[in-house]
């Protein structure tokens, strides 16, 4: 009996343009983010994405930190390391976690209540301790490739820029620079966390594992604005 032939792997370009096509499924189309946007969200629903959206926040250098761990290659840990400085801050930069710090003292949440992470809901909690979860048990190339729903995020921080001001004047503008600064970084992270998809993922089996681990990434997103939208439904003041 004749073994199978296996299918060709996708050029590049094509490889790429799979990846980019999972963006069907990004949580900007999610209805809580799709009424974010259109203005449709009490404050308290607002306060509840910020302090829920915090929990995933400071474990992003922890899931960093463990694709570093399991990386021997020193030219990606030295590009990789830059993220978690970009979040926990180096010197005189605060970093991402500190903005969005200052993002839920904007919208009325006190730093020490937001610290506390007693206003997460347990489904994010879920959500997010997964995907650290499968950044310090998989190889460190597919933990990178999860990284890539940042291919997205430019736009949804584009939009929150312009809509926040415009609907949620009662938000002080300045709790707003963490959308800002994340529009050129996610810029900067994709170019070479996408190099490192298309160059490892270079079987047609391989790079239908990336579009599965792309789409786990964008389940865990997802997940993480169900559970929002359960904890803080319509009616809250």
């Amino acid at each position: 009996m004749s073994t199978p032939l296996l299918e060709a792997p996708w050029s590049g370009e094509r490889f790429e343009a799979e990846l980019r096509a999972k963006g069907a499924g990004y949580h900007i189309h999610h209805p809580f983010n799709v009424k974010m946007n259109e203005g449709g969200l009490s404050p308290d629903q607002i306060r509840g994405w910020v302090a829920n959206r915090y929990y995933y926040q400071i474990n992003i250098p922890q899931k960093d930190g463990a694709i570093i761990a399991n990386c021997k290659d020193r030219e990606t840990r030295r590009k990789w390391v830059r993220r978690i400085l970009d979040h926990d801050g180096w010197e005189d930069n605060a970093g991402g976690i500190e903005a969005w710090i200052r993002l839920g003292e904007a919208v009325g949440i006190g730093r020490a209540d937001l610290c506390s992470l007693r206003l997460v809901a347990p489904g994010v909690r879920f959500a997010v301790d997964a995907y650290v979860n499968f950044a310090r048990q998989a190889p460190w190339q597919e933990a990178v490739c999860s990284s890539l729903t940042e291919m997205f995020a430019p736009k949804i921080h584009l939009d929150r820029l312009a809509n926040w001001p415009l609907h949620y004047d009662w938000i002080d503008a300045g709790g707003l620079q963490y959308f800002r600064s994340r529009i050129s970084l996610a810029e900067r992270d994709v170019e070479h966390g996408l190099q490192v998809t298309l160059d490892h993922f270079n079987t047609r089996p391989l790079q239908e594992r990336a579009l599965e681990i792309l789409q786990f990434k964008l389940d865990v997103l997802w997940s993480m604005l169900d559970a929002i939208e359960k904890a803080h439904p319509e009616g809250g003041s």
